[in-house]
């Protein structure tokens, strides 16, 4: 036993009303570097996400991209910082998967840095060789938010 209980008044939604602000307070909490961004750009584009909601607060979210085809992509898995280590992040994930399947994927992949295995093995993903490479840097990342988010 962790010492931290779960929390069991947690509803999970796919594909609420989600608005900015909601998603830019969840980030700012999870991720101290999180700038402002236009989600609703990004999740225009996707085949689906999941909300978690404590008393219709946001407190989880994941997004799941795709290629239009049978594989997508599980991008920006996040917690509230007070709200980790709960199994939120866990159930999250899976209600992705469930959802994806039922839409006909076939392939789910998902990048993650080391630190982060234990968590996506415990959700089902295998550990696979990829190649990735980082065309711009962050400061770039906040300019195209800002520019998407004037258009």
């Amino acid at each position: 036993m962790t010492g931290i209980e779960p929390i069991i008044h947690i509803i999970y939604r796919i594909n609420p009303p989600v608005a900015n602000e909601a998603l830019n307070e969840l980030f700012r909490l999870s991720w101290p570097a999180h700038t402002e961004t236009n989600f609703q750009a990004e999740l225009q584009h996707s085949l689906l996400y999941v909300c978690a909601y404590h008393n219709e607060r946001l407190v989880g979210f994941v997004n799941v991209a795709w290629n239009g085809g049978v594989h997508a992509f599980l991008l920006d898995t996040t917690v509230n910082s007070a709200f980790q280590r709960r199994g939120i992040g866990l159930h999250l994930v899976q209600e992705a998967i469930t959802a994806a399947k039922a839409r006909g994927i076939l392939w789910l992949h998902v990048d993650y840095e080391p630190h982060l295995s234990h968590f996506y093995r415990q959700c089902g993903f295998q550990t696979t060789a990829a190649g990735l490479i980082r065309l711009t840097n962050d400061a770039y990342r906040g300019r195209l938010a800002a520019r998407i988010g004037s258009k």
